[in-house]
């Protein structure tokens, strides 16, 4: 009988830079490889090769010279289709009967059109809101001009930026997001079957015995790009608030690096910069936090914030986007209604080490329910469905 498996070609935007979607995708091979199912992975790097690494194929493609920097190690190269045809290759004797891609960027537009060239049914998963990255970043930019208008031409980027990505999100005929905000929002706008696909945690990697400091300062954290999207600034108005009510027994505990940390570093009294950190240093520095700040408004998830949690770290988050579903409000951590509610919350955890005490045990018990294992049999559900169409009736 033919071998009914998803043979899933995944097309990751971002594989081996620092970042959630990133993290997510290697999570994903790492399901595949570990229950022997079967993946081509494909993805942009510094060389070119082709390596197998159990039931999983990888296939680095290097970018060129000419590519455009979007990110800290992430860019987009516009001479990416010059791989097409070592992929062309790698399809024939791979055989994938499902494509996944993963984002907008130089390597699922090569699997996009693959879709189309080769008949072969996709799914989309998005991971970052593209659109309010764009934003924030325009409206940077143009803060010299005056009055309103930066606002109002960052809003216009963002519309023509959602309206494009809502444009070729109708391609997949599954799409998998973050959070239940962009589920309603992306099935809405492209009339697709739209799922929730979340993140889990390594709650063995990520955990608060990895403490290593005991000199008696509360340690505010913050974790992630350095940039204007994450909103790392309002950590000066936090220390501002910190100062006028008197605290001195504090520290700042910046990970991450961006355009905005020379600004950062000027600008904060008490603070540590370690620049980018990942695996057994990430993990110290997030157990030795006391208190996790983090007010991006641009995250689809947030999986700092939830790494922050494991490491039995209470977090103050924005309102807007995915992390607000991570903790539960005035348990595991606070959503800050207000730029100004982020340094409330942190004086009213230091004035009662009890309730600190209490959210640090509530922030780790709620991580150690999300499981990765989880996310991915339902990726996996998807994945079968989307085969299952296409039995049934046929590629569209």
């Amino acid at each position: 009988m033919k071998d009914q498996r998803p043979r899933i070609a995944l097309f990751a935007d971002s594989f081996a830079e620092v970042n959630g979607a990133a993290m997510t995708c290697r999570r994903l091979v790492d399901y595949a490889r570990e229950r022997d199912l079967p993946m081509l992975c494909i993805f942009g790097a510094r060389e070119t090769k082709v390596w197998d690494d159990g039931s999983v194929r990888m296939m680095s493609l290097k970018r060129s010279a000419l590519s455009i920097s979007l990110d800290e190690g992430l860019a987009f190269d516009p001479l990416f289709n010059r791989h097409l045809p070592r992929v062309i290759d790698a399809f024939e004797a791979f055989k994938p009967n499902l494509i996944h891609i993963t984002g907008l960027n130089d390597v699922s537009i090569v699997g996009s059109y693959l879709a189309w060239k080769e008949s072969i049914p996709m799914i989309g998963s998005w991971h970052t809101n593209l659109h309010e990255f764009a934003s924030r970043r325009v409206a940077r930019s143009l803060r010299w001009l005056p009055g309103d208008i930066p606002r109002r031409i960052s809003k216009a980027a963002e519309e023509i930026i959602l309206d494009g990505a809502m444009l070729y999100y109708k391609m997949p005929r599954i799409i998998l997001s973050p959070n239940l905000e962009l589920v309603e929002m992306i099935g809405r706008r492209t009339k697709r079957d739209s799922r929730l696909m979340g993140r889990g945690v390594d709650c063995v990697l990520f955990d608060p015995a990895k403490r290593d400091v005991d000199d008696g300062k509360l340690r505010i954290g913050f974790v992630g790009r350095l940039r204007p999207e994450k909103n790392p600034r309002v950590l000066v108005d936090v220390e501002r608030q910190l100062i006028e009510a008197g605290v001195e027994n504090y520290e700042f505990l910046i990970v991450g690096e961006g355009t905005d940390r020379p600004w950062l570093e000027q600008n904060l009294r008490r603070s540590v910069f370690t620049g980018f950190l990942t695996g057994e240093p990430l993990a110290t520095a997030y157990a030795n936090m006391d208190i996790f700040v983090f007010p991006s408004e641009t995250d689809a998830y947030g999986n700092v914030a939830q790494e922050a949690n494991a490491s039995g770290v209470p977090a103050i988050v924005s309102p807007k986007g995915g992390p607000k579903a991570i903790i539960e409000d005035g348990v595991s951590g606070f959503v800050a209604h207000s730029e100004s509610e982020y340094g409330e919350k942190v004086l009213e955890l230091m004035v009662a080490p009890k309730k600190l005490g209490e959210m640090k045990s509530a922030a780790r018990k709620r991580a150690l329910t999300r499981s990765w294992s989880a996310v991915f049999d339902g990726v996996f559900d998807a994945y079968r469905d989307a085969l299952d169409r296409e039995r049934k009736s046929g590629p569209e």
